[in-house]
């Protein structure tokens, strides 16, 4: 409700005299954002009562435009609303139905004087995060109006960490295929050249290992990204400096091609919304594993016919592996494994066209020791359905894809990767819509390798199974990154904001000490670690990495032939960044758990009374000698009790999975 201060506002330290300060909260009345409405635009956000994300800027920077931050009057008479985004998703991510509650208020601003440029503002206050957007205008001058900079900020307290990916970033310094290792960093440490990618988790203060429900403790997390981005850049957190108590982190959009870090970074002529900028808020960071926040934030879905999207397992024939070739019987043995392990997919990888990310590459040509009518017709035999690599240069060159992608669909081709995007600037984002739309249009699934993080277009176009933007199992080959610290963190962080095409599956473990880069390529974790990251890591298409010759007839192999990949139900268990982590998740009538350890072995206990009606579990669990033998594991079936807690000892770099049924 509007309350109109006629006398001084003292808000966190700064005082503006007549502003008109405005509040919205969740619907479990336990988040509530405070708008302050006055010589400058501002925010702050609380929960439980605490504030927790201090009073923080708004507005734009325009070149050739004074900024607008500020001296607006209210044209509307805001009000809060409430609200319910509830949805059956086609791809089950995490639930088979989906409920966000929500109360929303809308500012609609001009400024008081000189252009008198319009600004609105939609705040909208979940039970688990806070969301707003802005929406632009067209003004006086025809033509592009020119975003230079955005001037959200997130105050928070000094003493917060923010967990920060050592992305590679090439050319002008805003490229990168953002896949990195998430560092825990104090705030004002941060350098000021830095620019964090998202998601950005941030540690107010920390949890302990469990869950508040079973400790009796907790601790304050935030996790900022943003969700919906269309017509507009991705956004990074930049140091903006201290202020008493607080800590000031900046948005940074990524620049167009060709501008300096200050230059343009959007271009627009009439209305616009910006993304939803995102404050996630939990006592402990398990809980953005289990929030839908960013997919209820997008649009229903926009297709008409979804029969044809189908999620599931797949088989890879080049994990950037020097054994494996482009070769015809090379792929014959790939569709069979698929076959054997009962998966519905394979992916034909690079070089399938030959000449590929030159002028020359014809996407519809396939290379000259390759018969694909046979390999299609090999594959329909086998019951298993062909996905198709691409390189986003070649089929935007010349607009092949427009051809191309109505091509493959003939063929029999139910799905492509399109790799090596590496921008998340303006430009390289409307081309995401565009080819979502145009694979959605052919009726071909989509993964995208060298990706931008998911924002939670995938509830509108479900078509995009997945994407990476994720340090991955292929770094195994090359880089010493790939410790069992950073796969457990991988789910606090980059995984809260959606799929992640990991590609799980090396199945040639060794423990920490034996590790070496090398090809046919090892992995550092236990075979049980390897295949918990098929329940932890969300991808509705999973591809699977390893060789034939490594799998078949190796224990667990069992369990990945028939782990799903889309989910009816999702629970945080317990655990913590570099820590371990531990989730539970129902497909039907079974419930499937997995823990993934970090490098220190240890016991957790789950509470399992969540679960009721279920009669026995089948474990695999990491054998006595793990520790010093990584592929070795113990498989049993015993009686299950959901009113014990469950206790499972972990090895180095270890792990746990189990199926849980009537």
């Amino acid at each position: 409700m509007k309350k109109q201060i006629l006398s001084v506002v003292l808000l966190l330290g700064c005082t503006y005299a007549n502003a008109q300060q405005y509040s919205v909260s969740s619907p479990d009345k336990q988040i509530a954002v405070s708008i302050s409405n006055g010589e400058k635009l501002q925010y702050s956000v609380a929960y439980h009562g605490k504030t927790v994300v201090g009073t923080s800027s708004m507005g734009f920077e325009f070149k050739g435009e004074e900024p607008m931050n500020g001296n607006f009057m209210v044209r509307n008479t805001p009000s809060a609303r409430e609200g319910v985004e509830a949805w059956k998703p086609v791809v089950r991510n995490k639930h088979a139905e989906v409920s966000v509650p929500y109360s929303e208020m809308r500012l609609e601003l001009q400024e008081k004087t000189g252009e008198m440029r319009r600004l609105d503002v939609t705040f909208r206050v979940m039970n688990d995060g806070v969301a707003f957007r802005y929406t632009l205008y067209g003004n006086g001058v025809i033509g592009n109006r020119l975003i230079t900079k955005e001037l959200t900020d997130y105050n928070v307290s000094n003493t917060s960490s923010l967990w920060i990916p050592d992305f590679q970033y090439y050319g002008n310094g805003w490229h990168s295929s953002q896949e990195g290792v998430f560092n825990k960093t104090l705030v004002t440490e941060i350098a000021d050249s830095v620019h964090a990618g998202l998601p950005g988790l941030i540690e107010v203060s920390a949890a302990s290992n469990v869950t508040p429900k079973q400790s009796g403790s907790a601790g304050l997390y935030l996790a900022v990204t943003e969700a919906e981005i269309d017509g507009y850049p991705g956004f990074y957190l930049g140091q903006g400096g201290g202020n008493g108590e607080w800590q000031t982190l900046t948005t940074r959009l990524a620049p167009l091609p060709g501008e300096p870090d200050d230059g343009v970074k959007a271009r627009f002529s009439e209305e616009q919304d910006t993304p939803w900028r995102v404050i996630m808020i939990a006592d402990t960071p398990g809980r953005f594993i289990e929030s839908e926040i960013l997919q209820s934030l997008n649009k229903p879905c926009a297709l008409d016919d979804v029969s044809w999207i189908k999620p599931g397992m797949s088989a890879w024939d080049h994990w950037w592996s020097a054994e494996v070739k482009m070769e015809q019987p090379v792929i014959y043995q790939y569709i069979d494994l698929a076959s054997k392990m009962g998966w519905p997919y394979m992916l034909i990888d690079w070089t399938w066209y030959g000449t590929f990310c030159k002028p020359e590459a014809i996407i519809t040509n396939p290379a000259s020791q390759l018969d694909m009518p046979a390999i299609f017709e090999y594959a329909k035999q086998k019951n298993v359905k062909i996905w198709l690599w691409l390189r986003q240069e070649d089929i935007n060159r010349n607009d092949q894809y427009k051809e191309a992608l109505k091509l493959y669909a003939k063929w029999g081709a139910v799905g492509v990767k399109i790799d090596f995007m590496d921008r998340d600037d303006q430009e390289m984002v409307d081309w995401y819509h565009k080819i979502i739309k145009a694979t959605a249009d052919a009726h071909l699934m989509l993964d995208l390798h060298g990706a931008y993080k998911p924002d939670g277009i995938e509830r509108t176009y479900p078509n995009l199974l997945t994407r990476e933007g994720v340090l991955g199992e292929e770094n195994y080959k090359w880089s010493d990154k790939m410790t069992p610290e950073h796969n457990v963190t991988l789910a606090f962080t980059r995984m809260i904001a959606g799929p992640m095409d990991y590609t799980p599956g090396g199945f040639l473990n060794v423990t920490q000490k034996e590790f070496k880069n090398q090809s046919p390529t090892l992995v550092s974790n236990t075979r049980c670690a390897e295949l918990s990251k098929f329940v932890v890591y969300e991808s509705p298409f999973m591809c699977f990495c390893d060789h034939p010759d490594n799998v078949i007839g190796e224990p667990g192999a069992d369990f990945v032939s028939t782990v799903p990949t889309t989910w009816d139900d999702t629970r945080f268990l317990g655990g913590a960044p570099t820590d371990y982590v531990a989730l539970a998740k129902k497909s039907g009538d079974k419930w499937y758990i997995g823990v993934l350890n970090n490098s220190k072995g240890k016991t957790v206990t789950l509470d399992m009374s969540f679960i009721k009606g279920a009669k026995k579990i089948t474990y695999w669990r990491d054998a006595k000698d793990a520790n010093k033998n990584a592929r070795h594991l113990e498989k049993k079936t015993v009686k299950f009790d959901s009113s014990k807690p469950l206790q499972i000892k972990l090895a180095n770099a270890g792990g746990y999975v189990a199926v849980i049924e009537k």
